[in-house]
């Protein structure tokens, strides 16, 4: 396994295990230095979003990169002002403009808005239908929302993109992904740098050589868990993907799964109000 390594979706596109999120990042100089660096270090996952107001950045920092666009894997979101059939199908065309490319590799709805992601989704299947999206799929939907929502699908998501970390795990809902073809990724994997103050991670790290984030992101992606940390400093974007030269042993990967909480760091699916 490498920074470059891929998982299989459902339909056979090749999806980087591990990536960069750019949310808050600002648009300009910080989102693109981020994106140039990481590029740099190897990465080719890029994860961004119409909300974060960065794409023009990201698709700039990609462009001036020199690597060919089909090496890099873009995934972008339709934000919840814009959901709906045709509302999210001009979502879709502004993205790519802001983005400069002729597609999408990953087209996720943000979060559940019940019946109006019904419509999204028709609007999701058919920007697949037309190769301007690789891969379509979801974010912060729990086995209720795609419960609701798979009935009604000609194509079945292939990604849920969740928060994920030591302190929230979702058991149910991974294993109904799996049951589903569905890929599971991780938002916010390193708790916004609070895994640094959990013992049994620091104790990991003194052991392995490692960092408490770095421990973490091992264990997430040796879970087969796409996983994508956001940062804008350079040490941090270097750091994060210095995880491919040491394994976890199942003994100490079954520690950290008790780490379990149930304990949300951001938004709960079912109470927001965006």
């Amino acid at each position: 396994m490498d920074i470059q390594t891929t998982v299989n979706l459902s339909n056979g596109v090749k999806m980087p295990i591990f990536g960069l999120g750019v949310f808050m990042s600002k648009e300009g100089l910080e989102v693109e230095s981020a994106v140039e660096t990481a590029l740099e270090a190897g990465y080719r996952h890029i994860d961004t979003a119409a909300v974060y107001g960065n794409e023009r950045g990201v698709g700039r920092a990609i462009g001036r990169s020199g690597i060919p666009r089909r090496e890099i894997f873009i995934t972008s979101k339709v934000w919840n002002s814009d959901q709906g059939y045709l509302t999210t199908l001009d979502a879709f065309r502004e993205s790519i403009e802001r983005l400069d490319t002729d597609y999408i590799d990953l087209y996720l709805i943000h979060w559940p808005k019940g019946p109006l992601s019904l419509e999204t989704w028709k609007a999701m299947e058919e920007i697949y239908e037309s190769g301007r999206a690789r891969a379509i799929g979801v974010s912060n939907f729990l086995v209720h929302h795609l419960e609701e929502l798979l009935p009604h699908c000609k194509v079945t998501p292939m990604v849920d993109q969740v928060e994920f970390h030591p302190y929230l795990q979702q058991p149910d809902l991974q294993s109904f992904c799996r049951a589903n073809a569905i890929q599971f990724e991780a938002w916010s994997p390193i708790m916004k740098g609070q895994v640094n103050e959990i013992p049994l991670l620091q104790e990991l790290a003194h052991r392995f050589g490692k960092t408490p984030v770095q421990v973490t992101l091992r264990w997430e992606i040796q879970k087969g868990i796409v996983t994508i940390p956001k940062s804008v400093h350079r040490d941090r974007i270097l750091s994060n993907a210095e995880i491919f030269d040491f394994e976890i042993p199942a003994t100490d990967m079954a520690r950290i799964d008790a780490l379990d909480r149930h304990h949300r760091i951001g938004a709960d699916p079912d109470n927001f109000n965006f």
